[in-house]
């Protein structure tokens, strides 16, 4: 006996509803490690500072945010970390856009591997190590200035590490995988025959690869920075070793308070600031990237 409209509807609503079943692990991590704790220390944020307590008080006071914005160390770190962030994604995108198109347009299967194992293996080694390798080139007795001083070019040692130049390469050269991965599957969609439609018309090649690839790659390069973007603005790593403690962004900050004086309700607030900060940085971007890409994003 065929099935009838409404039994065949019923199953289908059923394996709809068993399949949601296979989300609930995922959304149980996620409430039990991330929404549950970012939760507490929303909360911990609006209680009164006092070094060495955590629990959670129902006595409600906004002092800790009164001084972040009152004190000029808290308000000139929010303020620094959004510029390094931005500067950052710009950089990460002016050299993976370059690296990212010539892998998507490879056409040889092994030399596409090929470039795709030598960008993946960047990732592999630990961050830390990474940061000591970039100590190495860039301290005042590494090998560029090193070489430099050896050469006569200089006579003595350029300011590369301890200082916002330092943070920001340090940075770029992590976050520099994260806006190639993004960038290679946007590209590859790009059906070649737009390019070869452009040329046969008589447009230059850097006029097709500005009017028809650049704007269809916008919601990779979007993508991409706003990655690139929060990895920057959370990182604690990299201006701690690169930085030396010098640049104070944020996050610098929220480990003193903390790990340091012991005084979560204000390092609480601090990290309330960088979610808020974030959040709203990555919204008007979001606008900007969609008016400018005419609404493809």
């Amino acid at each position: 006996m065929a099935d009838t409209p409404i039994r065949t509807k019923s199953r289908r609503a059923m394996l709809e509803f068993r399949l949601w079943w296979l989300v609930v692990p995922a959304f149980l991590f996620f409430m039990i490690f991330f929404v549950i704790p970012a939760a507490s220390l929303f909360g911990l944020a609006f209680n009164k500072s006092a070094a060495g307590v955590i629990g959670l008080t129902s006595n409600i006071t906004f002092d800790n945010f009164v001084r972040i914005f009152t004190r000029e160390s808290y308000y000139q770190s929010i303020i620094r970390s959004i510029g390094i962030s931005a500067a950052v994604s710009l950089a990460a995108l002016f050299f993976g856009y370059p690296l990212a198109y010539v892998v998507a347009k490879t056409v040889k299967p092994s030399k596409a591997s090929l470039l795709m194992i030598l960008i993946l293996s960047s990732m592999q080694l630990d961050m830390v190590i990474r940061m000591y390798g970039l100590m190495v080139l860039l301290g005042d007795n590494g090998l560029i200035n090193g070489a430099l001083l050896k050469s006569g070019l200089i006579s003595a040692p350029l300011p590369l590490m301890y200082n916002t130049f330092g943070v920001i390469v340090g940075l770029v050269q992590i976050t520099l995988p994260f806006m190639v991965l993004s960038l290679i599957g946007i590209i590859k969609t790009i059906h070649p025959s737009l390019e070869e439609a452009a040329r046969s018309l008589g447009s230059s090649r850097w006029h097709a690869f500005r009017t028809i690839v650049l704007p269809l790659s916008m919601p990779g390069i979007l993508a991409g920075t706003l990655l690139v973007f929060a990895l920057s603005m959370s990182s604690y790593v990299v201006p701690a070793l690169m930085g030396g403690w010098k640049v104070m962004v944020m996050p610098i900050h929220i480990y003193q308070q903390i790990a340091e004086v012991g005084r979560w309700q204000f390092g609480a607030a601090i990290a309330v600031v960088l979610f808020i900060t974030s959040i709203v940085a990555v919204a008007i971007y979001h606008q900007a990237a969609s008016r400018t890409a005419g609404g493809r994003i």
